[in-house]
């Protein structure tokens, strides 16, 4: 498994709405292995500034240290014992608390999710019932042209149906079902849903390694790595300012399983928070290892 790494969630959200200019995007090129052994350690290193954050006086009392960075952003570096918690657990908290700062774009999300599980259902069970009906109808190296806007490709190891602004395509290890501006797309363990209409896209892998919502001018990423050892991202972020000012905040954390975690909280009032988000990764990286 690789991890993606902080700033550059690797994908252009809602490719299929890309002519609507209020589609949430957040992109990336790179990942890391996530294979590699983290250091246990017991006291941060906070050095005085880092990339774009500058700390702001000495380890506070908790012996977290507090950084500031462009127009206002903050991060926190903080070093979590799991005390008999899970990571999931102990990070769960800090999601909790860095979502409040966005509630506009969590309900926003929330409800698109909502509503996104139910008509996942109801893609299923038509998917099903197509994959029957084709079943019945299968032929090998076919190529048929039905009655007017309807056809059918069977060939090894494919099979295309389609019917007017509805199609199904079977490869394998790949399913794509599309019905309008709605598609629904699984490539091994990955499975995408995407409403064009409604600029909407989820993004889930079979193991939760990487699961991403975003609806029109709301998205929400998590991600975590493989092996034994704790490599986790969250980020939430807004089209609009929340009322604090907050347009994205998250997180980046690591460490060897047991505990202790090595967590950068951020946020920040920027539309352009990449160079904040990869301040914060360094501060993780020097602090546990990559």
């Amino acid at each position: 498994m690789q991890h993606m790494t902080w700033p550059v969630i690797a994908l252009t959200l809602m490719a299929a709405a890309c002519d609507n200019p209020s589609t949430v995007r957040i992109t990336t090129s790179s990942t890391s292995d996530s294979s590699g052994v983290l250091k246990v350690v017991d006291a941060l290193q906070c050095p005085q500034t880092q990339g774009v954050l500058t700390r702001k006086g000495s380890a506070r009392a908790d012996g977290s240290c507090l950084y500031g960075g462009p127009r206002g952003s903050e991060v926190i570096l903080q070093l979590v014992q799991l005390n008999g918690r899970s990571s999931a657990e102990a990070l769960k908290l800090f999601e909790n608390r860095l979502t409040s700062d966005l509630p506009e774009a969590m309900a926003q999300v929330e409800a698109e999710n909502a509503r996104v599980e139910a008509e996942a259902a109801k893609a299923d069970a038509d998917a099903a019932r197509a994959d029957a009906d084709a079943s019945r109808a299968a032929a090998e190296a076919e190529v048929e042209a039905a009655a007017g806007d309807s056809a059918q490709v069977r060939m090894p190891g494919l099979r295309v149906d389609a019917q007017g602004d509805k199609a199904t395509v079977r490869l394998p290890g790949m399913r794509i079902d599309a019905d309008g501006d709605r598609a629904n797309i699984r490539i091994g363990g990955l499975t995408i849903r995407a409403d064009d209409k409604s600029s909407r896209v989820n993004v889930s892998s079979a193991n939760d390694a990487v699961k991403i919502d975003a609806a029109d001018g709301a998205a929400r990423v998590r991600t975590s790595g493989s092996g034994e050892a704790v490599r986790a991202t969250f980020l939430m972020t807004g089209k609009e300012a929340s009322a604090s000012g907050w347009r994205t905040v998250g997180y980046e954390a690591r460490g060897p399983v047991g505990g202790p975690v090595v967590v950068a909280t951020v946020r920040s009032k920027d539309r352009d928070p990449d160079r904040l988000f990869d301040a914060a990764k360094a501060l993780v990286t020097l602090n546990v290892g990559d």
